[in-house]
């Protein structure tokens, strides 16, 4: 679904992202680790058109997504949460979400001027997705609260729902469980599995991991922006230089 080629990005003389490939394949879920600094959410930023990179390319689907915008990337399905879930603190949980769905409206000022059958229409249709979304993620019983009054999970669920609400074919994740507790990570994990099982496609940076281990089709590792390995859980979890640079001894096969 997702082939990045020798993607670099550079901030002046340092290279926050070098020369990283690797896939993502439809239907799987792909983490992205490191350490802090490795390059991560750079290469999010990469992937979804916030950033342009200095060199390399970004294909989704086999189109190359290299030079769109942000907005463009989103149309074309890619969606993605941030590591801090901004929200409108006194709007309600469904009018959060109802931005989600305008990237599919053609309604402009000028509906809005005039209050036009078709603004109304896409209004009422992206209110319908918001409310799915919810569902989906198990906060219909929220809708209407204001969202500064919802936990720190729900926020994280919010922010999952806002995502779904695009109509995304792969979602990028930006550490999903930051901030949460084990219980409230593992109900997160099998939010996770269930967007896979309804056909989305899902790539993480996650720095909880126990839950990548488990959670994960296939794991990519960054330090210093390089790609320094790359294979399935079991595979990263015993490469040696992954165990130096990161995880450390108690993660490694024994």
């Amino acid at each position: 679904m997702l082939e990045i080629r020798n993607l670099t990005k550079r901030f002046g003389g340092l290279a926050a992202v070098n020369d990283v490939s690797t896939t993502i394949e439809r239907g799987k879920i792909h983490a992205v680790i490191g350490p802090n600094g490795a390059g991560k959410t750079t290469f999010f930023n990469l992937v979804s058109g916030v950033h342009r990179p200095t060199s390399g390319s970004v294909h989704f689907e086999g189109l190359d997504v290299t030079q769109l915008r942000a907005d463009q990337i989103a149309r074309l399905g890619v969606s993605r949460t941030f590591q801090t879930t901004a929200l409108f603190d006194m709007a309600s949980v469904v009018d959060n979400l109802i931005v989600g769905h305008r990237l599919r409206t053609e309604s402009g000022l000028f509906d809005v001027v005039v209050n036009s059958a078709r603004l109304r229409r896409e209004e009422k249709v992206c209110r319908e997705k918001a409310r799915e979304a919810l569902d989906f993620v198990g906060l219909s019983h929220i809708a209407n609260r204001m969202a500064g009054d919802i936990s720190q999970e729900e926020r994280k669920r919010v922010a999952f729902a806002l995502a779904l609400s695009t109509g995304p074919k792969l979602v990028l994740l930006d550490e999903p469980a930051g901030g949460v507790n084990p219980e409230e990570t593992e109900g997160l994990a099998d939010l996770i599995r269930k967007m896979v099982k309804h056909g989305l496609t899902v790539c993480l940076v996650e720095h909880k991991m126990d839950m990548i281990m488990r959670l994960a089709d296939r794991i990519t590792v960054l330090n210093y922006g390089e790609k320094i390995a790359e294979g399935t859980p079991a595979e990263v979890r015993a490469n040696p230089a992954v165990i130096d640079a990161y995880l450390g001894s108690e993660h490694a096969d024994v």
